[in-house]
C-alpha cells in the first residue's frame, strides 16, 4: 500500500509543480502588464524591476495555488481513471477514499503551511514591494518626466522637457513649467534651457536647478477695470532652484494608497490588535459625533416642567392656558409628533417652525461633510477583519478545492489539459468571482466582513461533499437516465391514474 501512496503522491507531485510553475509565470506576466505604465519608457534598470517583481510575487499565491491544487487533483485523478488504474484498484478492494489517504496528508500539510505563509511572508512581501514602488522615484527622479510631452509633478508643475541624458537622466534640455498658484490658476511660466534634477535618498524634497532662462507671471490687477492694463512680469535668470516635494513624484495618491493597504502588512496578531484599536477610536468617533449632533438639535436643552401652575389673569382680564406637566406632554408626543407645537405660544410657533428647519439643514449638512471620514473609517476597520479572516480561508479553500477536484477528476475520466484545464478554470472562476464579490460588499458593511471572507470557501464545501459522494459510488455528476426514468415514471403514473377514473 505504500507503494501505490508514493505512485499517486508522484503523480500529484508532478502536475503539481508544473502546473504551479506555469500558473505562477501567467499570474506575473498579468502583473507586469499591470504596472506596465509606470515602469515602460522610464528607464528603470531591470535589475530594479525583476525586484519589484520578486517583492511582488508573493502576492500573487492567494490566486496561484488554490488554482493549482484544483487543477493537479483534476489531472491526477483523470488520468488514473482514463488509464483504467482505479478500476484496478477496486477490483483490489481499494477505494477511492483509500487511495486518496496519502494525499489528503499531503494536503493537510500544505494547508497548514499556506497559513504560515500567507500570516509571514505575504506581509513582508507587500511591505517590500510597496515601499520599494514608492521610493522608486527617490532612486530615478527622472521617471516621472517624459520627454517631449507635459508631465504632471505633483499638484503644481506640469513639466515638458525635449530631451534627457547625462547619469539617470537628471539632465533635461529646454524646459518648460506650468506653474499653479493659489486657486488652481495657471498664470506662472518658466523656461530655461538647461535643467538638472539634485535629489538624495534619504531626502524628502527634490531640487530642480534652472540654467539660462526667463520668468513669467500674470499680474493680478486691483479692479475688473484695470485688468486689461496690466502686463505680464518677465524677469530673467542665470539659475534658479525649485524645491518640490520627492512625495508628489510617486503618483500623488501616497496617502490614500498607503492606508488602503496597510492591513495587507500585518499578521494576525498585528491584524487583532489594529482591529481593536480601530473598533475603539471608531466607537469613541462616532459616539462624539452623535452626540454633538443632538446636542445641535437642541433638544437636550428641552426643559419640560413637572408641576403643573395654575393660570393667572392679565390686566385685559383674559386666561392663559395653563402649562402642560411633564407627562402630558410625552403622551402628547407619542400620540401626534406635530402636537408638539400647541404646547407654545401662538406668536413662537413660526419661530419654532423656523429654528427646527435651519437645525435639520445644519445637521443634514453636518452629516454630509462627516459622511466621507466615518466611511473611511469603516472601511479600514473592514478591511482588516476582511484581511484576518482571509489568510484562515485561503488555507481551508486549498483543502476544500482537493475534494473538488479529485472526485471530479474521477468522475470525467480524462487526465491532461484539456477538460481539466477548462473544468479548473471554470469552478475557479466561480469560486474568485464569489470572493470578490463578497470582499466588494463587505468592505463598505453592506455584507459581514467575516462572511465575506469565507462565503466562497463555504460555497465550495458542499459541492466538494457531493461530488466526493458521487464519485465514492461511481456514478456520473448527474445521472439523465436516472432522472428521465423518474419523470417518465411519474407520467405514467398521472395517465394510468387518469384512465382508472369512473367515467
Amino acid at each position: 500500500m505504500k507503494i501505490l501512496d508514493r505512485y499517486i503522491l508522484s503523480r500529484f507531485l508532478y502536475n503539481f509543480i508544473s502546473s504551479f510553475v506555469i500558473l505562477m509565470f501567467i499570474f506575473i506576466f498579468q502583473a507586469i502588464w499591470f504596472f506596465i505604465d509606470e515602469f515602460a519608457g522610464k528607464d528603470i534598470d531591470l535589475v530594479i524591476v525583476g525586484k519589484f517583481l520578486f517583492y511582488y510575487s508573493p502576492n500573487l499565491i492567494p490566486n496561484v495555488l488554490p488554482l493549482t491544487v484544483l487543477l493537479a487533483s483534476i489531472m491526477t485523478f483523470g488520468a488514473l481513471a482514463e488509464n483504467y488504474e482505479f478500476a484496478a484498484m477496486k477490483a483490489s478492494g481499494i477505494s477511492l477514499y483509500r487511495a486518496m489517504r496519502g494525499l489528503i496528508i499531503f494536503i493537510t500539510f500544505l494547508s497548514i503551511g499556506t497559513f504560515f505563509f500567507a500570516n509571514n511572508v505575504i506581509p513582508a512581501a507587500e511591505y517590500k514591494s510597496y515601499n520599494l514602488r514608492r521610493n522608486i522615484a527617490q532612486m530615478k527622479p527622472a521617471m516621472a518626466i517624459s520627454e517631449g510631452a507635459f508631465s504632471t509633478v505633483g499638484e503644481d508643475f506640469s513639466m515638458k522637457v525635449d530631451k534627457k541624458h547625462g547619469e539617470d537622466d537628471r539632465l533635461l534640455d529646454n524646459v518648460i513649467i506650468h506653474q499653479l498658484t493659489d486657486g488652481g490658476i495657471n498664470d506662472k511660466v518658466i523656461k530655461s534651457v538647461d535643467g538638472e534634477l539634485v535629489s538624495n535618498e534619504n531626502s524628502n524634497i527634490l531640487q530642480l536647478v534652472l540654467k539660462d532662462g526667463n520668468f513669467y507671471q500674470d499680474l493680478k490687477a486691483e479692479s475688473r477695470d484695470k485688468r486689461d492694463n496690466y502686463p505680464f512680469a518677465k524677469a530673467y535668470f542665470d539659475t534658479y532652484t525649485i524645491f518640490m516635494d520627492l512625495s508628489n513624484l510617486n503618483n500623488v495618491d501616497l496617502e490614500e494608497e498607503k492606508v488602503k493597504n496597510t492591513f495587507k502588512m500585518l499578521n494576525v496578531s498585528e491584524l487583532d490588535y489594529a482591529i481593536d484599536s480601530l473598533k475603539k477610536d471608531n466607537e469613541k468617533i462616532f459616539t462624539n459625533f452623535g452626540e454633538n449632533v443632538y446636542k445641535r438639535t437642541g433638544a437636550a436643552s428641552l426643559k419640560l416642567r413637572e408641576n403643573t401652575k395654575r393660570p393667572k389673569k392679565t390686566s385685559s382680564n383674559k386666561k392663559q392656558k395653563p402649562e402642560k406637566s411633564k407627562e402630558e406632554i410625552k403622551s402628547l408626543i407619542k400620540t401626534n409628533i406635530d402636537s408638539i407645537i400647541t404646547i407654545t405660544e401662538d406668536y413662537r410657533r413660526t419661530q419654532l417652525v423656523d429654528m427646527a428647519l435651519n437645525t435639520v439643514k445644519n445637521t443634514k449638512s453636518t452629516l454630509e461633510g462627516k459622511k466621507w471620514d466615518l466611511n473611511r473609517r469603516t472601511k479600514l476597520y473592514n478591511h482588516h477583519i476582511l484581511s484576518k479572516h482571509q489568510k484562515y480561508a485561503l488555507a481551508f479553500a486549498c483543502f476544500i478545492l482537493f475534494f473538488v477536484g479529485a472526485p471530479l477528476g474521477a468522475i470525467i475520466r480524462k487526465g491532461g489539459l484539456g477538460l481539466p484545464m477548462v473544468l479548473a478554470i471554470g469552478l475557479f472562476l466561480t469560486y474568485h468571482f464569489i470572493g470578490i464579490f463578497t470582499k466588494n460588499y463587505a468592505e463598505d458593511g453592506s455584507l459581514p466582513p467575516v462572511i465575506g471572507a469565507w462565503i466562497s470557501t463555504a460555497i465550495m464545501l458542499p459541492l466538494g461533499i457531493f461530488l466526493t459522494r458521487r464519485a465514492t459510488a461511481d456514478k456520473a455528476v448527474f445521472d439523465i437516465g436516472n432522472s428521465l426514468a423518474k419523470i417518465k415514471g411519474v407520467f405514467s403514473f398521472l395517465k394510468k391514474k387518469k384512465s382508472d377514473a369512473p367515467k
